[in-house]
């Protein structure tokens, strides 16, 4: 795995290099902030200073403390619901490439139905009914995450389901679950990863444009749609602090993209001659 790294261009070498920054400050955020997550600390709106490195927000929490917590909680939320909706949408298609017949015929077309409702619009009535806490918010993002999972993972296993050597486990009297682990999972694995990575960006911004919205993650914990949205009036006085958080969700949305552009070209079996992009 070090190997195969080290001979990364350089965008998935910086790609990673800035995903393990993210991952660290989403780990120690107790160590690393200032203050604590939700205490406050000094006025509103206080200018950047030595006490206080990136100024205040609305309710006068320090904005430097706010941004690195919400790493740990944009981040680490986003991590399980993608988690969640691969364990549904992956287990699920792989089922339908194997079982096929009426099984898979059920199940494509209740994905095609709700694939065919736009996300934001189905997640914000879903919310709206079941409330904006953080497993509702999870557990219906993960759902409606999973019917994408399920279609690429169904057309992986597809092509895997037919060769000799599944056949073979099958005639040998393997149960489902064995053929499923053992032969039809590492021969997807590499396009499931990179999907993984896609899945993780769109899931990422899907939960801080529902934050933005006042949908997502709730008060007072911190995150980052919904940091910007709390100090947004900022902007009219030729204040940057608001766009803090949108720059830490566009950094890490384009180094997860870098990975995921490498990862491809590694699951596609092509080869380059030149190593640096």
């Amino acid at each position: 795995m070090l190997k195969t790294l080290l001979s990364a261009p350089i965008s998935a070498k910086l790609g990673v290099l800035v995903i393990l920054g993210y991952v660290v400050v989403a780990v120690f955020a107790p160590v690393l902030a200032p203050y604590k997550e939700t205490a406050i600390v000094g006025a509103s709106y206080e200018l950047w200073s030595d006490e206080f490195l990136l100024g205040t927000d609305n309710i006068g929490r320090d904005m430097l403390t706010r941004l690195i917590y919400g790493a740990r909680n944009t981040i680490g939320i986003a991590f399980v619901t993608v988690s969640l909706a691969f364990l549904v949408g992956g287990v699920m298609g792989m089922l339908a490439a194997i079982l096929g017949g009426w099984y898979d015929m059920i199940i494509s077309r209740v994905v095609d139905i709700l694939m065919a409702i736009p996300s934001l619009v189905f997640a914000l009535l879903l919310l709206t009914v079941f409330g904006t806490s953080i497993p509702s918010l999870v557990i219906i993002i993960a759902l409606l995450d999973s019917t994408r999972v399920f279609r690429i993972s169904r057309s992986a296993a597809m092509n895997v389901v037919v060769m000799e050597f599944v056949e073979a486990a099958r005639l040998r009297g393997e149960g489902m679950a064995w053929v499923i682990r053992k032969e039809v999972l590492p021969n997807i694995m590499a396009p499931l990863l990179a999907e993984f990575g896609l899945r993780f960006c769109f899931v990422f911004l899907f939960i801080a444009a529902l934050s933005f919205l006042g949908l997502g993650i709730q008060p007072p914990l911190a995150d980052w749609g919904s940091m910007v949205r709390e100090n947004a009036t900022l902007i009219n006085y030729n204040d940057i602090t608001p766009l803090l958080p949108a720059v830490a969700i566009a950094g890490l949305t384009v180094a997860v993209n870098f990975v995921v552009d490498w990862m491809l070209h590694l699951s596609s079996g092509l080869r380059s001659d030149q190593q640096q992009m």
